[in-house]
Parts: C-alpha cells; structure tokens; sequence
C-alpha cells in the first residue's frame, strides 16, 4: 500500500522534467535566433526569421510576451500576473498532493498544467534579470511555435495564424483537455481544518 500511494511523486517528477524541457528549448531559441548567446550557436539557422517545419504550416519563430499563455496580456497589471502565477503553481504543488489517490488521468491534468504554470512563472520572474530586460517578476515569455490556419476574423481582428506558443502553453492546454474529459473522475477537493485532521489520522 505505501508504494502505491508513493507514486504520486511521479507526476512532480514529470512536471519538473517537463519544465526543464520547456525551459531548455526557450533557451535554445533565444539562441539560435541570436538574442542571447547562450549556447555559442551561429546565428544562420532563421535568416528569414522563421525556421520551416511542417511547410508554412508549422515554423519555428522567436516571440516575447509579457502576459499570459497565447501572448494574453494584461498591460500594466503584469507584476499581479506574476504574483498570481507564484500562488497558482504552489496551489498546484499542494493540490496534487491532495489528490493523490484520484485517477490517473486527474492527476496527469494537474501536472501538466503545473509544469506549464511553472515553466512560464520562470520566465516572468527572471528572466528580466537574466538577460537585462527588466526587473524581478517584468520578464517576458518566450514562444516559437507558430501554426499556420485559414485567415479569420474575430472581435474585429484579423488573424492569419494561430497565436505563437510554447511548450508550457501545450502542457497548459493539454492538461485542461485531459480535466474537462475526465471531469467527473475530479474529487472533491475540501481544505478544512476537520478534513486534515482526518487524513492525519488515516
């Protein structure tokens, strides 16, 4: 039984793995597209700016947001974003300790989306620092992967490809999708101070 309910750290490994993964392909593009010399890399990989993968469909390009994932920006609130995202990735760490003996699926969802949480929170908090941008928590994040779709319109802008992303976007995303599908495996979560003395004394 103790092994068993060990293996919830496996989803922590997978969320700082990921984030790891998220981080070091930030800053290989940061590189490659010659913004910071981190890696000693020619800057000849994207003369053109972009880096084709799938055709036009799918590129490699360099991209920096100061709000949330997709390039959602808040303007002059972003210090509260960053705030909010320290509290929200903590929430995260907790609450897949909370769930520990939920689905698998669940317990998936929530790691993903922590390791996405986490992987963009880096960003906003150091990266200003790292690379002279800009204060503590005034960093900018970094996406690169840009999908091409047919040219729509929508609240009176005009889009041709679907907005840059990251690979903390994607783990965001697919966590979300992986919570709505199996929304009804969710337990209820409860932070009263009677449910933690019950589960002390489980």
């Amino acid at each position: 039984m103790g092994e068993k309910k060990n293996k919830y750290y496996y989803f922590y490994i997978l969320a700082a793995l990921l984030v790891l993964f998220d981080q070091f392909t930030k800053l290989l593009f940061k590189d490659i597209f010659g913004i910071a010399n981190i890696f000693g890399l020619q800057n000849d990989y994207a003369p053109s700016g972009s880096i084709p993968v799938f055709g036009d469909f799918v590129q490699f390009v360099y991209v920096e947001n100061e709000g949330m994932a997709f390039g959602i920006t808040f303007g002059s609130f972003k210090i509260l974003l960053s705030l909010f995202s320290v509290v929200a990735s903590a929430a995260l760490v907790y609450l897949i300790y909370k769930i520990k003996d939920s689905h698998f699926a669940v317990k998936l969802g929530f790691a993903l989306i922590l390791a996405g949480a986490t992987g963009n929170l880096i960003d906003r908090c150091f990266y200003g620092l790292i690379f002279n941008e800009g204060p503590l928590f005034y960093g900018r994040v970094v996406d690169f992967i840009q999908v091409d779709i047919p040219d729509i319109r929508l609240f009176g802008r005009q889009y041709t490809h679907f907005p840059v992303f990251n690979v903390a976007d994607s783990c965001v995303t697919c966590g979300a999708i992986l919570l709505i599908l199996f929304n009804k495996k969710i337990p209820h979560i409860s932070f009263s101070k009677a449910d933690a003395q019950q589960n002390c004394s489980k």
